[in-house]
């Protein structure tokens, strides 16, 4: 995997998931940033241990497990690497390698195939949403929840029957029962794909479910 030097990381440390969160890590479709073009490799942790890593299509079979302490150990043909926690959230994972000031990027499928496809992108939507905390798209307004103040904005998506709109907090991880529009109008019921084998179900305008399938 390509690595980078990303000063943004350790600020970001208590807005960060641990690595021990694995119905996060798990089963999700993580896209290596290594910013070459028409290259694609997609790191899927599987909850038995087996790593599965697709590039382009061609699927190889390894190993990883949690040590504990925030350390992944992965397996692969060419030998063992071990990586400690950098950053860890539903859109970006960020891997240092052990004895390194160097991060290993990766992005959730259902992010990258929009925004988030280099390390530059990565970086700027992080700064934008931890630091700054501006909105990533237009701006809907605000609701409280939990006596926090949580920013809505609204993130679009295009899919075969048009343009659908949808409420987030960050522009890209989608709202549940929140309402959703086609084109402007609120959205048929029915299953849209918004990303690399991700959809979101929808039932009289409203988002009721999203899936990998």
């Amino acid at each position: 995997m390509k690595t980078f030097i990303a000063d943004i990381i350790p600020r970001l440390q208590q807005f960060s998931q641990k690595l021990d969160n694995l119905t996060l890590l798990t089963n999700q479709h993580w896209v290596v940033v290594d910013e070459i073009a028409n290259s694609k490799t997609v790191y899927i942790f599987r909850p038995n241990n087996e790593l599965l890593i697709s590039k382009n299509g061609k699927v190889d079979k390894a190993k990883w497990e949690y040590l504990g302490n925030n350390t992944l150990l992965i397996d692969l043909k060419d030998g063992s690497y071990l990586f400690r926690h950098g950053f860890f959230d539903e859109n970006v994972l960020a891997l240092k390698i052990d004895g390194k000031e160097e991060y290993a990027l990766l992005v959730n499928e259902t992010t990258y195939d929009k925004e988030l496809n280099s390390s530059a992108q990565i970086i700027d939507f992080l700064e934008r949403k931890y630091i700054t905390k501006e909105p990533v798209r237009g701006s809907m307004g605000t609701f409280s929840e939990n006596q926090e103040t949580i920013r809505v904005v609204l993130a679009t998506f295009k899919t075969k029957s048009g343009i659908l709109e949808l409420e987030s907090q960050d522009g890209y991880s989608v709202y549940l029962n929140k309402p959703a529009l086609l084109n402007g109008k609120p959205a048929p019921t029915g299953k849209y794909n918004i990303g690399f084998m991700y959809y979101v179900h929808i039932i009289d305008g409203i988002v009721k479910n999203t899936t990998s399938f």
